[in-house]
């Protein structure tokens, strides 16, 4: 049986479509390997949304390149948003690759492999309308679903749009035969996956991510559903009410701001202002008061001042975050962002994510000890770094550890939280 290694880079959606690969070489007779060594094909599935995910590829793709002179029948595959980016660059940097498959194209990664050991050709794919020859993955807990791909907004520093390409959703009804599919399979929570999820159906011109989430919320055995990731410019009061009168949706909404200056928010060009941003907070926490909220944050995004940045740390303290995923702004060739003046520097970068950490940390460990005394429910993962210790997630995305005794991966238990971290609440099984 031939062997294949897999390596994932970047966010839920390539996760998601690191799992259809395996699932596309495993129904054609490939086992997967976790060692490089014993691989007969090796594929890496790409980010490019920073620089240094970017540099951090390139220097896998060097490590491999010793492998194929070792042996010359290896067949070495570049696929996601690098690949769509680099292109033909990748054959010119590295002339090892065999192939390259953008976003659009790993629906035909199984036949690529084939045609590449048998004719010895190398192969570009960049299509990006072919979306819907991804298969989902089945088996696990949690499922991803992919809904849509690309995105229309073009905010100024990102490449998105350009290696995704516009905004595609997927059929209504394939999408809920995904969802019945992953939780016949044993699945209890369906993340339903998209560069901006509150456009889907735009494209449809029939129903809507709000009709979407209604008629998911009934699929029968489904005991959790989660959906990212939102843009606040398209976030409906619709879609609001859909998800206060849901029986499975999660309590917890990711909504990335990115900024909390009015002035950088239209050099970002992401459409709403920082009001408009916090009316939707305060509209989602009236209709669901224990409803958990995340964002984006960027510090040093160009023509960033001090003034800019004091502003982002008031606005922490007003709208009070559950936790934010906070970034430098890296630059990324080929947006406008990258030819604006008044780059930040990196000290100035470093020293203002440091500052907004610290602020941020404060404000979600006061928010976890709210859950002191609690009981929750967990959707329970699996081992934790912890010895003897399991980790899950509650409803709101808080990530809880507890003893281990008779649980499984894919249970859903009840924990009474004793403590409470900055990034992580811990508790004992109730019974």
């Amino acid at each position: 049986m031939e062997r294949f290694f897999l390596q994932v880079y970047g966010c839920q959606m390539n996760v998601a479509e690191g799992e259809s690969i395996r699932k596309i070489l495993s129904s054609r007779g490939y086992s997967e390997t976790t060692d490089m060594k014993n691989a007969d094909a090796i594929i890496l599935h790409t980010c490019c949304v920073r620089e240094t995910a970017e540099e951090k590829i390139y220097g896998k793709i060097g490590e491999i390149k010793g492998l194929k002179r070792e042996n010359p029948e290896l067949i070495v595959g570049v696929t996601g948003c690098m690949a769509q980016k680099e292109g033909e660059n990748l054959f010119k940097r590295a002339k090892h690759i065999d192939f390259a498959l953008g976003p659009g194209e790993i629906g035909k990664i199984g036949r690529v492999i084939d045609d590449v050991k048998e004719h010895r050709k190398k192969f570009l794919g960049q299509d990006l309308k072919d979306y819907d020859a991804v298969p989902v993955a089945t088996g696990k807990a949690s499922i991803f679903v992919p809904i849509m791909t690309g995105c229309n907004n073009f905010c100024s520093y990102c490449i998105v749009p350009y290696t995704r390409g516009r905004e595609r959703s997927r059929e209504f009804d394939d999408v809920l035969a995904d969802i019945q599919s992953a939780v016949q399979g044993g699945a209890k929570e369906v993340t339903l996956l998209g560069q901006n999820v509150n456009s889907y159906g735009k494209d449809l011109k029939s129903k809507d991510f709000s009709d979407l989430l209604s008629a998911a919320d009934k699929v029968e055995g489904l005991c959790r559903l989660r959906f990212m990731t939102s843009h606040p410019k398209d976030l409906s009061d619709k879609l609001i009410d859909t998800m206060a009168a849901s029986e499975h949706i999660a309590p917890h909404l990711h909504l990335p701001m990115q900024h909390a200056s009015n002035r950088i928010l239209k050099a970002m060009n992401r459409n709403y202002t920082k009001e408009r941003y916090f009316s939707l907070i305060e509209k989602i926490r009236g209709k669901m008061p224990n409803i958990s909220v995340t964002t984006d944050l960027i510090v040093g995004f160009p023509g960033e001042t001090e003034e800019d940045f004091e502003e982002l740390l008031k606005f922490l303290d007003i709208v009070k975050w559950d936790a934010a995923y906070t970034f430098i702004y890296s630059k990324r060739s080929g947006t406008p962002a990258a030819e604006m003046d008044e780059q930040v520097s990196e000290e100035v970068k470093r020293k203002r994510l440091s500052k907004l950490m610290d602020k941020e940390n404060e404000i979600s460990l006061a928010s976890n000890r709210k859950f002191l005394g609690k009981v929750v429910s967990v959707l329970v993962e699996g081992e934790s770094k912890e010895e003897k210790v399991y980790q899950g997630r509650t409803g709101e995305n808080k990530l809880t550890l507890f003893e281990r005794t008779d649980e499984n991966p894919g249970d859903i238990v009840n924990v009474k939280i004793t403590e409470a971290k900055t990034w992580h609440l811990k508790g004992e099984r109730i019974r």
